[in-house]
């Protein structure tokens, strides 16, 4: 992963928003959240059980590893375009998210090495108007060759230039 992050492009468009304590609980409400969102959503049930292990990982991430000041929220996006699902989770921390390679015997630090594989893109920018970062991720089909733009995935949501994987086939 590039040691920098670029300045995010204009905002997504978002569907569905809502903030949560930076808790352990919270990755299981977002998963709540994703499955209720999706659900009033015709043909998006394809993209529910990666949704939900994405975004549970996200923001698991998030509670675990953002430092930041002490009562900041942890926010999660969701929007739904061309068959694809935008996830964000947006945090008060500064720090890039590293994906590891732990040894078979560790218990935890898999997460990202999942939004990695699963993801059709994956990505993260500093956050618009205040401290922290976006870590996004698009779930659904790849994207068509020359069907992105460069830094974008295939779809009607305009993706922050990121640090990650670009959909772009």
């Amino acid at each position: 992963m590039p040691g920098t992050l670029d300045r995010p492009s204009p905002a997504v468009t978002v569907d569905f928003a809502a903030w949560l304590p930076r808790h352990r609980r919270s990755a299981g409400a977002a998963r709540r959240l994703l499955r209720t969102f999706l659900a009033g959503l015709d043909g998006a049930e394809p993209l529910l059980e990666v949704g939900e292990l994405l975004v549970g990982e996200l923001v698991a991430n998030a509670v675990e590893h953002a430092r930041g000041p002490s009562g900041r929220l942890v926010e999660v996006r969701y929007a739904v375009s061309a068959g694809r699902l935008r996830i964000e989770v947006h945090d008060a921390g500064n720090e890039l998210p590293e994906v590891r390679e732990p040894a078979p015997e560790e218990e935890s630090g898999r997460g990202l090495w999942l939004v990695r594989e699963l993801a059709a893109a994956w990505g993260c920018c500093p956050r618009e108007g205040g401290a922290g970062k976006c870590v996004w991720a698009v779930v659904g089909p790849p994207a068509p060759p020359g069907g992105g733009l460069a830094g974008q995935p295939a779809t009607e949501l305009p993706a922050p230039a990121a640090t990650g994987r670009e959909a772009a086939a």
